[in-house]
Formats: C-alpha cells, sequence, structure tokens
C-alpha cells in the first residue's frame, strides 16, 4: 500500500492525515490542532510540524494554503494574516520538518482529490470544483489538468465581492435560509456558467453535506453534483500532489 501525507490549513483548524493514495482515502487517524491566533508565519509552522509529528509521519507532505501559491510562495492572503503574503513557505516548511513539502492552494487541492477520486473521475471537458466556506474557492480542470490558482470566488457580482455575498460564512452571517441563500448561489453560477461553458459543477465544503437543500434550488444549464470526499479532500489532494511532485 502507497500512503502519503496531507496537510490542511485552514483559518480555524489546522488538520493531518496519512493517505491511502490508491484509495483516496485515510489511511489513519485525522489530526486537528486549532490554527493559532493571530495566524502568524512562525506560529502556524510550529502548528503544522506538531500535526506531523503527533501524526508519527517521517517524509515529504503535500499542504494546502488559503491563497494563491506560486512555486511554494504565497501570492495572497483574503482570509488570513497578511504577512503571509511573499513568504516561501514550501522552503520554511521544508527546512522546518527535514523535508520536502509541497505546497498548493486549497480549493486547488481539493480538486486534485475529486477529480481522482470523487466526483470528477473519468470527467473530461471544463470541470470546476467551487468549495463553500469562509469565502469560495474555486478550481478549474481542463481534460483532467488543473489551471492553478483561479480564484473565482473574488470576481465582482452586482458590484460586490462575490464570496462575501454567497459563501457559506455569508449565510451564516446573515442568517440566510437556505432558499434565500440558493438565490444568490444561482446569480454566482448563472455568471459562472456564462463566463466558462463548463460541462459539470461539483460543489464542496462542509455545508456540501446538506446539498439536498439548495442544489435542487438552482437552475442551470450545467449539471451540478455535491462533492464525494467532502472535508478531507484538502488532505487527500494535498498528499497526491507531494507524491506526484516528489516521485
Amino acid at each position: 500500500m502507497s500512503n502519503g501525507f496531507g496537510i490542511d490549513i485552514g483559518g480555524t483548524g489546522i488538520k493531518g492525515a496519512l493517505v491511502d493514495l490508491e484509495r483516496g482515502d485515510l489511511a489513519g487517524e485525522r489530526v486537528r490542532i486549532p490554527t493559532p491566533q493571530p495566524a502568524t508565519v512562525p506560529a502556524v509552522l510550529d502548528t503544522v510540524k506538531a500535526v506531523i509529528d503527533q501524526a508519527g509521519w517521517d517524509g515529504p507532505v503535500g499542504c494546502t494554503f488559503p491563497g494563491i501559491v506560486r512555486h511554494g510562495v504565497i501570492g495572497s492572503a483574503a482570509n488570513v494574516d497578511k504577512g503571509w503574503i511573499g513568504v516561501d513557505l514550501a522552503q520554511q516548511l521544508s527546512e522546518k520538518i527535514g523535508h520536502p513539502a509541497v505546497i498548493l492552494n486549497d480549493a486547488d487541492a481539493a480538486g486534485i482529490a475529486e477529480m481522482q477520486f470523487g466526483a470528477g473521475r473519468d470527467r473530461n471537458g471544463v470541470v470546476i470544483i467551487v468549495t463553500l466556506g469562509t469565502g469560495i474557492g474555486t478550481a478549474v480542470f481542463v481534460d483532467g489538468t488543473l489551471v492553478p490558482n483561479t480564484e473565482l470566488g473574488h470576481i465582482e457580482l452586482d458590484g460586490f465581492d462575490a464570496e462575501t455575498r454567497a459563501s457559506s460564512a455569508a449565510r451564516e452571517r446573515e442568517e440566510l435560509s437556505y432558499k434565500k441563500w440558493a438565490v444568490r448561489l444561482q446569480r454566482y453560477f448563472s455568471h459562472m456558467e456564462m463566463l466558462f461553458s463548463p460541462d459539470l459543477f461539483i460543489v464542496g465544503g462542509g455545508v456540501s453535506k446538506k446539498s439536498e437543500k439548495f442544489l435542487p434550488r438552482l437552475d442551470l444549464k450545467t449539471e451540478i453534483v455535491p462533492a464525494q470526499l467532502l472535508n478531507q479532500s484538502g488532505i487527500v489532494g494535498a498528499a497526491v500532489e507531494a507524491a506526484r511532485v516528489t516521485a
């Protein structure tokens, strides 16, 4: 059995687990430590190492980050400490743990997992994974190839940054019913449909567990389905990408 290790850096928790790279499932217990506040670079690096140590892993890791990642360097930090911008996380984490570290955008990692093991498996054409959480993350695939760092949650819609109106956090913050939230999602997905003419939308994030409350309310030409790997997709995708890069 081939295993790897994935880490998912989130706004509230840093999670990591051993991943079965053949099945796309967790091969060990998931370790979660609350994200330090403030989420400075040294504090987060210490927490990531603590997750790895607690899991007993000694090898290369894949790690997600909620922002643009170019060649291991952080390019944006919409929902985390701005001190991350320009940080070479791949180099710093590698030095911290003594093994190669592969860094990628969190939605891209979720997309990799869904395309290889979940709702996007064996699907060609244009597939867009949309994660609804604190913000809106996106991953775009063309015939199975990732177009990284798309950040389509930040498109302007009706004068607003889309994720400030249509994310899961926005629904909770404004205490919207699923019916009212679906009106905003309809506007967002219709706009995405107009821009990209995708063959498939896959909706992820924790709220995808309740997809029956809002997906049937959407009227789109494009097929839209819930993600299958749910909250472990980031960990799985990170581990898969690390194994590919460090092979």
